[in-house]
């Protein structure tokens, strides 16, 4: 019993915790802080024990909010943290019927590569039967095409897990023949930086 109660406190003190963090973001007007306690909250998106908390704190609309930002910390914090929030179904599907994969896709273009592989995985968490035609489009297919020939191991390794794992063999063929002729460069979107 007494280890009930002891769990019991400690969710409380979570809660208040990530609240006050919550709190902060809001009250306060320094990017300092703000990306200080972005990082934090993706990192307690990454333990299951928050993931109630972190919903009722609407922290899913906080980090979609930072992918429309122009300071690229919050950018990158705010998709790590739709990154941790995503392996869990119900976030998972929040953030769907929230319609943010063209918020996640966008994130594909950043010059940052830790942004961009936080966006990858977020895409292969949020696919399902119902968003694969949105999250396998042919626009992102071809994004990880050119990811999958990338100097960087990491992007290219994630790019060619997204291509086997989430698309078809007929998607793949299908990109790669409207990306013939095209350098692969030439898709308006930049590499990001190593």
């Amino acid at each position: 019993m007494m280890s009930g109660k002891g769990r019991s406190a400690t969710g409380s003190d979570r809660f208040e915790y990530l609240q006050t963090l919550v709190t902060e973001f809001q009250d306060t007007d320094s990017d300092e802080a703000k990306e200080q306690v972005l990082a934090n909250l993706a990192n307690f998106a990454y333990d299951p024990r928050n993931l109630e908390d972190l919903r009722t704190l609407q922290v899913i609309e906080l980090f979609l909010d930072m992918l429309t930002e122009e300071n690229e910390n919050f950018v990158e914090f705010g998709i790590g943290g739709l990154c941790n929030l995503s392996m869990d179904r119900e976030c998972r599907d929040q953030i769907l019927q929230s319609e943010a994969l063209p918020l996640v896709t966008g994130c594909l273009s950043s010059r940052r590569e830790e942004t961009v592989l936080s966006a990858i995985t977020t895409l292969m968490n949020l696919t399902t039967a119902a968003s694969r035609s949105q999250t396998t489009d042919t626009a992102v297919l071809q994004c990880m095409l050119r990811f999958s020939i990338s100097q960087s191991p990491r992007l290219r390794n994630l790019a060619s897990v997204f291509l086997q794992d989430c698309c078809t063999e007929e998607q793949v063929a299908r990109a790669e023949a409207q990306m013939q002729g095209h350098h692969p460069t030439a898709l308006g979107i930049p590499l990001p930086k190593d």
